[in-house]
């Protein structure tokens, strides 16, 4: 059987940070890669170092802000898509959607949504209503299917270290969660807490207030797993040396291992 290791990781700002990229390509040698917040126009994205490592990329960037690419091993992705349906006109480089060895790879950058309330909150609301509409058609395709980046949303109160002084933050808001449920109930599987059941695991910890030294993190980082992928999973997990290095982004790379193999035959349509 062939692995198949999918990974997610914000970079927050591919330029400054592209041999850390590198090193841990490298190191740990991801099959595809979903990228969040390159802050970098298309033209600084790093294709050519890129390619140098092995992987292809389909990007879509954006100046000092967003920006989202996926990458994989041996050759480019196919994109499908860089917008969410019904949300073309949005501004915000968040979405790319690319086909990967017969794997349909989300890459998204969903808005962080503070202050709320307020506008930029009714946008992350709005911005995640498409995307719900969106992956219930992705979901309801049969396709194998992984939705994977930063949701910027705290699922349940054992996804954080302590919620009480992150209680007026756009990511805990019921509204935020009421929304990330929503779309798990179409069926996708939620995999790093399949995987790791009830303990707790983190994805993001923040600059401030010695949140990595005291492990005062958060899970913000998910895989979702259409039908026939889920029961494919066999390990998932987070590179947290990554966020140990100097200069690190305040996210670390989380993954899975789902397992190929030719015994994987879908019907057609």
């Amino acid at each position: 059987m062939a692995k198949l290791r999918i990974a997610t990781f914000n970079i927050n700002g591919i330029r400054s940070r592209l041999a850390a990229l590198l090193q841990w390509l490298e190191r740990e040698a991801p099959d595809v890669v979903c990228l969040q917040e390159l802050k970098a126009v298309d033209s600084a994205f790093p294709v050519d170092a890129l390619r140098e490592a092995g992987y292809g990329a389909v990007w879509q960037g954006q100046s000092a802000w967003n920006g989202v690419a996926i990458l994989a091993k041996g050759d480019a992705p196919l994109e499908r898509r860089r917008s969410l349906p019904g949300f073309e006109d949005d501004t915000h480089s968040r979405y790319i959607e690319a086909a990967v060895g017969g794997v349909l790879i989300v890459c998204l950058y969903l808005p962080n949504g503070n202050p709320q309330p307020g506008p930029k909150f009714d946008y992350k609301l709005a911005w995640f209503d498409h995307l719900i509409a969106h992956a219930a058609q992705l979901y309801q395709s049969g396709h194998p299917v992984v939705i994977a980046g930063d949701f910027n949303v705290v699922p349940t109160d054992e996804d954080i270290y302590n919620p009480r002084s992150w209680l007026k933050d756009a990511l805990l808001q019921p509204e935020s969660r009421e929304r990330y449920r929503k779309l798990l109930a179409q069926g996708w599987t939620d995999a790093l807490r399949t995987h790791f059941g009830e303990q707790r695991v983190y994805t993001f910890w923040d600059y401030f207030r010695r949140h990595w030294d005291t492990n005062s993190g958060l899970r913000i980082d998910h895989l979702l797993l259409s039908a026939d992928l889920a029961p494919r999973l066999r390990d998932a997990g987070v590179d947290r040396w990554v966020r140990g290095e100097p200069h690190a982004s305040d996210h670390a790379p989380t993954w899975i291992d789902l397992e190929m193999g030719a015994d994987r035959r879908r019907k057609s349509g």
